[in-house]
């Protein structure tokens, strides 16, 4: 009769476990692998304090004092000016675009204002979009312009330098002047929403057929690779226009979130949105050997989704090589994209730069699941 406790068993199921987990060299690159990657990545790449945010300067009455003040902006670490022009409209146009988060603008007669101690007003238009992003740069810029002017303001115009304020800093914020979290928030939950449950729907597709032993079946059909990828995607398309209007709903039904912008428009995105993350999906189930590995596979994609696409974190405060990372995650893309239409009103013309991403991301994906594609059982 054996011992009720015998280590020596317990030690042959621990050398079985170790073999078989060696044997799975997926399932062993996830565990070790993607929690250290996770942690560099993310330990590098947040910041809630954004620095060298894009700065548009409206100079409407160049000379010292403004020279002054953007020499300041540049030097301060916040800003990086990256067009100075004397057209406020095409600062404006910058700004709807999402090329730029600030616009300083310097008005008409602000140098002869300021000597005659009129108190111009120095104009600071922010995208409040994302505030998060915003807010630490608006803070400071007062405090960066009154400095710059202190050395201007010498002799007969010392009486008008630092501490009493020599001009008045007027903010606006653009889009969402009131800076409610939820106009920020809602939209960018349509984005991670469609990317958890769109990829989630299609990374078990073929993993699915194989545990349930009718990957068989599949293969034996008259169908090519296309045929199929297709054919498995093309349901969840409909799936994930119910799951985006249902957010929509309740974004502006329950959270009051403003739709300025064409929905028609947001819903022909949000199809190609769809489609991308579906491809992504179904390229996992191609490489996975089970549902297990699938679904690991999507939370290594889902987690730089929302730590790098500017949802959780604003994206402008993260490093260089950060931001590329997330210049190819397309939630990156739609996220600018919901946001542009449903706050800006923005049009074809102002969301293209983020819609052809979208198209070649699809296309790069949809690609590689072709390949990865067996039409065998090994």
């Amino acid at each position: 009769m054996s011992a009720a406790f015998s280590l020596r068993r317990i030690y042959a199921v621990l050398i079985k476990e170790f073999i078989q987990l060696r044997r799975d060299r997926l399932t062993f690159a996830l565990i070790f692998g993607v929690p250290l990657m996770q942690l560099l990545l993310f330990g590098f790449a947040i910041n809630n304090d954004p620095k060298h945010l894009p700065t548009a300067v409206s100079i409407l009455d160049p000379g010292t004092f403004a020279n002054s003040i953007v020499a300041a902006l540049r030097n301060s670490g916040y800003f990086e000016i990256v067009q100075a022009t004397d057209d406020p409209a095409v600062a404006r146009r910058l700004l709807a675009e999402d090329k730029v988060s600030f616009i300083v603008e310097i008005p008409t007669n602000f140098s002869r204002d300021l000597v005659r101690g009129a108190h111009p007003e120095l104009l600071i238009e922010a995208d409040a979009t994302d505030p998060a992003s915003a807010s630490n740069a608006v803070g400071a810029l007062g405090e960066i312009a009154s400095d710059a002017l202190r050395d201007d303001l010498t002799g007969p115009l010392a009486v008008r330098a630092p501490p009493t304020p020599a001009f008045a800093t007027v903010i606006h914020r653009l889009y969402n002047p009131e800076v409610i979290t939820q106009y920020n928030i809602v939209p960018g939950l349509l984005g991670i929403i469609l990317t958890m449950t769109m990829v989630l729907m299609t990374s078990m597709a073929l993993t699915r057929e194989r545990e349930r032993g009718t990957y068989e079946n599949l293969l034996a059909m008259p169908t090519r690779p296309l045929e199929i990828m297709i054919g498995k995607i093309a349901p969840n398309i409909l799936v994930g226009l119910v799951q985006a209007s249902l957010v929509l709903l309740a974004a502006r039904f329950v959270f009051g979130v403003p739709m300025i912008g064409s929905l028609g428009l947001l819903f022909v995105v949000a199809v190609l949105f769809i489609a991308a993350n579906l491809a992504v999906g179904y390229t996992f189930s191609t490489i996975a050997q089970s549902q297990l590995q699938a679904m690991q596979m999507m939370v290594f994609f889902l987690l730089p989704a929302i730590l790098l696409s500017g949802f959780a974190f604003p994206f402008r405060g993260m490093p260089v090589w950060a931001q590329w990372i997330g210049e190819v995650l397309p939630v990156t893309h739609f996220l600018r994209v919901v946001r542009g239409i449903l706050l800006k009103g923005n049009g074809p013309a102002e969301i293209w730069p983020d819609v052809w991403p979208l198209i070649l991301f699809l296309f790069a994906v949809g690609t590689i699941a072709l390949l990865r594609f067996r039409r065998t059982l090994d």
